[in-house]
């Protein structure tokens, strides 16, 4: 059976297991654009509202200051073209029923994601109820959200107590929109922290899931126009090689496969879940400090992330890991350490930061593939750490302040590489903005 979405360089075809896969047919270099597209709808997280624009999800500055809808109070806006794009869009249809749907008992009855879920439902809803009649166009935005398989996921009555709507919405079509949705929507990020959650047809029906993906999404906010997802890729593509993207974060070595089941209605079969599978149950890590160094050490010596000074960051297969490591890849041990690192570098006790955050950095190696956009976050906090300990040191002696700022220059040209792979996203004053101001400190 022909599979009519056609997009250029991508051809969609069957996959093994999988409804279908995205190919690429010409070659792909790692930073290039794959697709674009604007979110079919998409709502800010309840911590994001009123600082920034509901319609294109611009923080709100000094430049921009933001204005409130004088109908609801609810949402705010950088100006009248933002306003008026989201009135057309949904907010129209809501606007009057907002307050009285969000001060319900059934909303406050609801969990904090799925109240989200609930409002990124009635957007959804508006949208739909404003272009009945395109369901059979394949590639318009709704028809290839209702190509999209229906997920497993069974939700609360009360997320489908949706606002109400002129004309009305079918009472059946609110279950077989969610069926869909509640599998297919993303998590916007700015500078990979999430303010928002969205719809984008295309991407979910192209990409399949991989947990060693070899592209990703970023989020672009634009005065005027909806929020934008590129999906960006991570290294080079060859011919005939399947494009995925990661659903979820790598690093829930523990609970993805539960995540896939109940979510997505899928289990993964990428190597790092074969990998997972054949280590068994993952230990928890020790609780005492000797254990635990010997640990980091081992990690760090199976990485060997100490040798990378003068060259790339190593690819770290994940095979023949020692039995003594296998605790790494409990979801305690990832959060504990970066805990500390973080804890330890806003506090200024620099030296225990960096011995944490390179601990940190080796099992970033082992979780992610190459260029993973949270690699080379952390290594810009790496560097920014070192930068720290030359600044806040007035005892520091000369040489131990040069060989702190070449370890600056070594995390900061790594981070820059994966960074600029990924390329800006989000906020205007990013990473690769941080990135640009460190280097200025050290080259004068």
């Amino acid at each position: 059976m022909p599979i009519p979405i056609q997009i250029k360089n991508i051809r969609l075809q069957n996959h093994p297991s999988a409804r279908s896969q995205a190919v690429a047919t010409v070659p792909i270099t790692e930073a290039s654009k794959i697709i674009s597209v604007d979110a079919f709808a998409a709502v800010l997280i309840a911590s994001e509202k009123g600082k920034r624009c509901d319609g294109c999800f611009q923080i709100k500055s000094e430049d921009r200051l933001l204005r409130k809808c004088t109908g609801c109070g609810s949402y705010w806006y950088c100006d009248s073209i933002c306003q008026n794009m989201d009135w057309k869009a949904h907010h129209k249809k809501i606007c009057k029923q907002y307050n009285k749907f969000t001060s319900s008992n059934a909303f406050h009855s609801l969990a904090s994601h799925e109240k989200l879920e609930s409002l990124l439902l009635d957007h959804l809803l508006s949208q739909v109820s404003s272009i009945t009649g395109r369901v059979d166009e394949e590639m318009s935005p709704l028809g290839i959200f209702m190509s999209l398989l229906p997920g497993p996921t069974v939700p609360n009555r009360d997320v489908l107590s949706v606002c109400g709507f002129e004309p009305p919405i079918q009472p059946d079509t609110v279950p077989l929109l969610y069926s869909r949705f509640g599998n297919n929507n993303f998590a916007i990020h700015s500078h990979l922290t999430t303010i928002g959650h969205g719809i984008f047809p295309l991407a979910s029906r192209l990409f399949n899931h991989s947990c060693i993906p070899n592209a990703a999404a970023r989020y672009i906010f634009s005065a005027g126009r909806p929020v934008r997802m590129e999906v960006i890729a991570l290294r080079n593509i060859s011919p005939d090689s399947e494009i995925t993207i990661p659903y979820l974060d790598p690093a829930l070595y523990q609970t993805r496969q539960q995540i896939f089941d109940l979510t997505y209605g899928f289990r993964c079969t990428c190597f790092s879940c074969h990998i997972l599978e054949t280590l068994g149950p993952i230990p928890a890590p020790p609780a005492s400090s000797p254990e635990l160094t010997s640990i980091e050490k081992t990690l760090r010596q199976f990485t060997q992330v100490e040798s990378f000074l003068d060259g790339g960051l190593p690819v770290i297969p994940q095979t023949n890991i020692p039995l003594s490591m296998y605790c790494v890849f409990h979801e305690n041990y990832i959060t504990n350490l970066s805990e500390t690192f973080s804890k330890a570098s806003h506090e200024g006790h620099y030296n225990l930061a960096l011995d944490s955050g390179t601990t940190l950095l080796a099992l970033y190696l082992l979780i992610y593939p190459p260029n993973y956009p949270q690699t080379g976050i952390h290594l810009l906090e790496l560097a920014k750490t070192a930068w720290n300990m030359t600044v806040g040191d007035s005892g520091m002696d000369y040489q131990t302040e040069q060989a702190t700022k070449a370890r600056v220059r070594v995390f900061l040209s790594l981070g820059r590489r994966i960074l600029t792979v990924f390329g800006p996203e989000g906020d205007e004053d990013g990473p690769l903005r941080e990135a640009e101001t460190l280097q200025s400190l050290l080259d004068p």
